[in-house]
């Protein structure tokens, strides 16, 4: 145990039994989590949330310069399922209440749409680079063979982000508004806990941004865990995106990564191929979303 952890224990006068780490947390007798501070606004947030009425969070119990203490929540076993339908709940609950609109200049939409054309440009480049130098090979090996049978698909995600975020900046760059929300920002699983009632924790990276955010992030960290075109509709059956914002959230998703091939041949296999399933997923989860809500734009 830290000495400066010892010292914040005997402060306040609690006598660990048992001590367990868990995700970068200690848990102290299954009664106080104990985490390092990091977020100053923290306290304002909670304050914040309270006052509109979301109280889904963890209490904190004892306030030090150094660590966050709060009760220790025991988390209800349930069917994977079952629980990202209640996160999803649950976010579209906190983005109901926090929700308000901001005047923005647009030099703020062009920003998000020079970057997202510059990650774009980028990409395209950084592929066509590689599938020239697999084609000079005589011989494929099974990385470079994985990445030259699927290269158009890695193609079709960069010209539909073109061609999406065009589409978007024609929809925003006229608005003076934009739909802001506390996003929790740091959305899976392991953050959402139900005992008395539901829990979100972990809220150091919480800010205020638009929802997409959360969405985006949830389906980054579970999209081969959960079929996320239920969990996107029942979402939006509680909190609508609006069409700009869908559009945005779509080209985020479809942004293909770039793929370091500094690796050794398995590891870049096994890499390379989780790459690739996540293109087809997010292709088919956007493709079948838009056919069920009559806007469908093909990838």
């Amino acid at each position: 145990m830290d000495n400066d952890l010892r010292d914040v224990l005997n402060k306040y006068k609690i006598i660990p039994k048992r001590l367990t780490i868990k995700n970068n947390v200690r848990i102290i007798d299954d009664k106080y989590v104990i985490k390092k501070h990091k977020n100053n606004n923290l306290d304002n947030t909670y304050n914040y949330l309270k006052s509109r009425a979301f109280n889904y969070f963890p209490i904190k119990v004892k306030n030090d310069n150094n660590y966050d203490i709060y009760e220790y929540i025991s988390d209800i076993s349930e069917p994977i399922e079952q629980k990202a339908q209640d996160l999803m709940y649950l976010l579209s609950l906190l983005h109901s209440k926090t929700t308000f609109y901001k005047e923005v200049d647009i030099d703020k939409y062009k920003e998000i749409y020079e970057d997202i054309n510059n990650k774009l440009d980028y990409l395209y480049n950084y592929y066509n680079d590689i599938i020239t130098l697999i084609e000079r090979n005589i011989y494929m090996s099974p990385s470079s063979y994985l990445i030259a049978r699927n290269i158009d698909k890695i193609f079709n995600c960069i010209y539909y982000g073109k061609r999406e975020i065009d589409s978007w900046y024609k929809i925003i760059k006229d608005k003076r508004k934009m739909r802001l929300v506390t996003i929790h920002n740091n959305i899976n699983l392991d953050h959402y806990l139900k005992k008395d009632k539901p829990y979100l924790v972990s809220w150091d990276n919480s800010k205020i941004d638009m929802p997409i955010y959360d969405l985006y992030n949830f389906y980054k960290n579970h999209y081969l865990d959960l079929d996320f075109s239920e969990l996107f509709n029942y979402y939006e059956s509680r909190y609508p995106l609006k069409e700009e914002e869908r559009k945005l959230l779509f080209v985020m998703m479809m942004l293909p990564e770039k793929i370091d091939f500094n690796d050794k041949e398995y590891n870049l296999c096994v890499k390379i191929r989780k790459f690739i399933d996540y293109i087809y997923k997010t292709e088919n989860l956007i493709n079948e979303y838009q056919s069920i809500n009559d806007k469908r734009v093909s990838i």
